[in-house]
């Protein structure tokens, strides 16, 4: 029989991989800015038409970029824990999940023991399997 079971992927921090990290953190922040400038500049065109209610029109908004806003202030602190981070830190990317063989007869904990894909620079170096 064969059942899914999820598997950790980290990633090895390297020079390389540190600096595309910092590149899409730095982006996404960015983008998230541009979002805020954005909606200032919509509410402020749409406070001209006078066809909304003013104190509805602006609390809506104002929820949209502090949401924005917090989630800026997120990619900051990523990018200071990043910094932080000596080379050959493992950061956990992402769980999938594998299909595993299991047998009438086979230990219940060695058979539903995790596994951990190891990638470093895009190039799976290593893949673990947790003993208990």
């Amino acid at each position: 029989m064969r059942i899914l079971q999820n598997v950790v992927v980290k990633q090895v921090l390297t020079e390389n991989s540190k600096e595309n990290l910092l590149n899409q953190y730095f982006a996404k922040k960015m983008q998230y800015l541009k979002e805020c400038d954005q909606l200032q500049f919509e509410l402020k065109k749409l406070e001209k038409t006078k066809k909304f209610e003013v104190n509805g029109l602006k609390k809506h908004f104002e929820k949209e970029m502090h949401m924005r806003k917090e989630k800026v202030k997120l990619f900051e602190f990523q990018i200071e824990q990043l910094h932080m981070l000596p080379i050959g830190s493992e950061l956990k990317e992402k769980e999938v999940q594998a299909i595993v063989e299991i047998n009438v007869g086979d230990k219940w904990d060695d058979s539903i023991t995790g596994a951990t894909i190891i990638v470093k620079d895009g190039i799976i170096s290593e893949i673990r399997h947790e003993v208990k």
